[in-house]
């Protein structure tokens, strides 16, 4: 790669770190401010006044709220989040092992809406106001109105229950299975939910953005001088507004992992998002704390792959 693109990225690196460090004040003290006691919630309701103070003291938590942020922060830096209350185990080693499943539900749910809705925003705006771009756009705004929790609720229904195809939930089979055809067994529903949503937000960017692209003057000349359809939409007007469609698939990335909660907890999915509605239960402040924190970097980490593939496509655009 140029020189060009490795100050452009370097430039985008120093932007996240402002992002970074307000997203870890906001993490910290919006979990601090959850009503409930996590010494009580480990003890039980029946620990005595001093059972609890004193278990306050040998966690940190009777100091004042910015120097238990300090002390947080410090030993992030470390690689040291701090240690589940509830599970006695490193939140780093607790939060890394649901990240892994929760990627690749959300990767996969990704990949499905990007080609998915890349397709029918093509079709749609190729055929604009014919019948599959009323169809499509029907189906589309039927994907953006339906909760994610409702959908996969009735895919269960549908597929797992009534029709007994799939598996309801789980990410494998609990007697045998355990290989990769299973895996993606248990993948379809839960991802086919996630993708359903996202799909709709980018067929109707791709949509506008190729419209916008089609009437150019430059596409006009291309088809005067004879070019097959199939080569003037793919090859120049797709390249051309692919430039602002893919921001819209980095935020979908954000959208994706943060669907994945209700989506992991309607599946049982073992993954990050199941994994917090657990730990906020239980009061498990740092283990909510930590698994937080990794989505929001990881959406920060995806909006910026989005920036620099936007930007190899047109250099013009700058940080």
């Amino acid at each position: 790669m140029s020189t060009k693109i490795w100050l452009y990225i370097g430039k985008r690196l120093l932007a996240t770190i402002p992002v970074i460090l307000g997203l870890t004040i906001i993490v910290f003290f919006i979990m601090a401010l959850i009503p409930g006691d996590p010494a009580t919630a480990i003890l039980g309701a029946y620990a005595t006044p001093e059972n609890v103070a004193q278990l306050n003291r040998q966690l940190g938590l009777d100091q004042s709220l910015p120097r238990q942020y300090m002390t947080w922060l410090t030993n992030i830096f470390q690689g040291d989040f701090g240690r589940s209350y509830a599970q006695n185990r490193p939140v780093l080693d607790i939060v890394t092992e649901r990240f892994s499943a929760t990627l690749i539900l959300a990767g996969t749910a990704l990949i499905i809406c990007s080609i998915m809705g890349l397709l029918a925003g093509i079709i749609s705006a190729s055929r604009q106001y014919g019948l599959a771009d009323k169809l499509i756009t029907v189906i589309v705004l039927i994907g953006i109105s339906t909760p994610a929790f409702w959908l996969g609720l009735l895919l269960i229904i549908v597929f797992a229950v009534n029709l007994s195809w799939l598996p309801a939930s789980g990410m494998y089979s609990i007697y045998g299975g355990g290989d990769l055809p299973d895996l993606l067994r248990h993948l379809i529903l839960p991802a086919g939910t996630l993708a359903f949503i996202a799909t709709g937000v980018i067929a109707r960017l791709t949509r506008s953005s190729m419209l916008e692209v089609l009437r150019q003057d430059y596409i006009r000349t291309a088809r005067a001088k004879g070019l097959r359809e199939r080569r003037v939409i793919y090859r120049h007007a797709f390249k051309a507004a692919l430039v602002s469609i893919v921001p819209v698939i980095g935020i979908q990335a954000g959208f994706v992992l943060g669907g994945a909660v209700y989506v992991e907890t309607v599946f049982q999915w073992p993954g990050i998002g199941s994994m917090l509605v657990n730990a906020i239960s239980t009061r498990d402040l740092l283990l909510v704390q930590g698994g937080v924190l990794i989505v929001a970097v990881a959406y920060v980490f995806f909006n910026l792959i989005a920036d620099v593939v936007q930007f190899l496509l047109d250099p013009r655009v700058t940080a």
